[in-house]
């Protein structure tokens, strides 16, 4: 392969160099928390690399279309086609780990052709001043893009405590319901016990006055035949 002090070449290591950086991101990812800002931060970062990564991959393909046949063997400019080739492919399948269908997939909706013409049409007449201002207004994109995200996430985040908040108080109210129904419950058992109890001794009550009553009648009776004898 030719030398690295080639404009192509020296652009390409760029962005192998930047693929691997990703690819340790990527890694380092598996050690953070399933959830919270800081794996949303450090997605972001990924996302945003692997758009700068298939802007210069794009910058690429267009700068060896625009090569001089003469400059180039046919061996050398396949092999370049070939590595170009692979590193695109590495692109697409970080792009699609991380639901970047926009460049995933566009190959496939778009065409081989149609994405070629689109891809030159974005860096044409661009030197390498244009595509550094090409990438970083794409980085600034990515910039606003992500603190919009953020404050939608942290809105969202507001929303779920709130929600959260407010049923958690549901549900103390809930259990102080209970504890009160059971409370009631139980004051509702002993007043039927008592209920109960002064039935039976006001049941008891009765039949022992019905007793001396009948005592009381037979001992009158027995003193009004007794003066019917004598007096008779």
């Amino acid at each position: 392969m030719a030398s690295s002090s080639d404009p192509w070449m020296k652009e390409y290591n760029e962005a192998s160099r930047l693929a691997d950086d990703i690819n340790s991101m990527i890694a380092d990812r598996g050690s953070l928390p399933q959830s919270g800002p800081e794996i949303v931060r450090h997605t972001s970062a990924i996302r945003r690399k692997i758009t700068i990564l298939v802007t210069r991959l794009d910058s690429l393909e267009a700068l060896l279309s625009k090569i001089p046949p003469k400059s180039l063997t046919d061996k050398e400019l396949h092999k370049r086609q070939d590595t170009l080739s692979n590193l695109k492919s590495k692109a697409k399948q970080m792009a699609a780990s991380f639901n970047m269908s926009n460049f995933a997939n566009r190959e496939d909706l778009l065409g081989q052709n149609k994405k070629a013409a689109d891809d030159m049409s974005r860096v044409a007449g661009l030197d390498n001043q244009g595509i550094v201002g090409l990438q970083r207004q794409i980085m600034k994109e990515q910039d606003e893009g992500l603190e919009k995200l953020e404050e939608t996430v942290l809105s969202t985040k507001h929303i779920a405590l709130a929600v959260n908040e407010e049923l958690t108080l549901h549900t103390r109210l809930i259990d102080d319901l209970e504890d009160h129904v059971d409370v009631t419950n139980s004051r509702l058992q002993r007043v039927q016990k008592r209920l109960a109890i002064l039935n039976k001794r006001t049941k008891g009550g009765c039949s022992c006055m019905c007793l001396l009553l009948s005592v009381v009648a037979i001992v009158i009776l027995a003193v009004i035949v007794w003066l019917l004898i004598k007096y008779l």
